[in-house]
């Protein structure tokens, strides 16, 4: 029990170290640069279709802990990116608010998730209909901890395309949160079990997923399928996901 808290807690620990001494270099989050990060060309000069899923540290002390995650679609021919966010304000399913690989309130996102060609274009059309049909999406339904937040949206979105074997990285707190009501099943990947206890306590062993114990939100875990360990406040420590 000791061990487990230390790899729990330790990790943490570096993370917050890091921003108390460190900041985040954004300043004011209301005047944070949010233009593009030029991860995407300009949608009118890539006529192929498109999938990506990005991943920015949060705003403030928050930072500390999670990253926000975000979509983006474009069908073959179309001039212009669909970005699609859930966030804490207003309605919280936000379309196009914000440059498509735009920072994160001044932090520079990452590419989670990346997807051209024929396979985006068939696939774009069942994270649309996720989307759409997404339970929560009254104003008030975000909550930051443990969810329905921004992270469980998105993976929602990647649970209905098991064909993308994509896994949100183990600082996307909320992911766990069992949106559909289900605290116990098989992965969407069909490759591994989890159970989750309204996001607060869960794991989940898959050849996809790998190992994840989720303790409050923090992730704790091992990537067998691409070599990796998955620290809470840090990330993945070894291949990146997407290789």
């Amino acid at each position: 029990m000791i061990l487990f808290l230390l790899l729990i807690f330790l990790p943490i620990g570096v993370s917050a170290g890091r921003y108390y001494l460190r900041g985040d270099g954004r300043g004011n989050w209301q005047t944070a640069d949010r233009s593009s990060a030029g991860l995407l060309p300009p949608a009118s000069a890539n006529p192929h279709a498109l999938i990506r899923v990005f991943a920015a540290r949060t705003v403030r002390w928050r930072s500390i802990f999670a990253v926000h995650t975000w979509i983006v679609v474009k069908e073959k021919g179309a001039t212009t990116y669909s970005r699609y966010d859930y966030t804490a304000w207003g309605d919280p399913v936000r379309s196009n608010g914000f440059p498509p690989d735009g920072r994160w309130f001044g932090a520079l996102p990452e590419t989670v998730v990346a997807v051209d060609g024929a396979r985006a274009e068939a696939l774009i059309p069942k994270i649309r209909a996720v989307i759409e049909n997404y339970k929560f999406r009254a104003y008030g339904d975000y909550s930051a901890w443990p969810g329905p937040n921004s992270n469980t949206f998105v993976q929602a979105a990647l649970d209905a395309v098991p064909e993308l074997r994509a896994v949100l990285p183990p600082t996307a707190i909320g992911k766990d949160f069992p949106y559909s009501g289900r605290w116990a099943g098989i992965t969407a990947s069909g490759t591994g079990l989890y159970a989750s206890l309204s996001g607060y306590l869960g794991m989940t062993i898959g050849w996809v997923e790998g190992v994840e114990i989720n303790f409050l939100g923090a992730v704790l875990g091992l990537d067998i399928r691409r070599p990796a360990l998955k620290l809470p406040g840090i990330g993945r420590l070894g291949v990146a996901a997407g290789a």
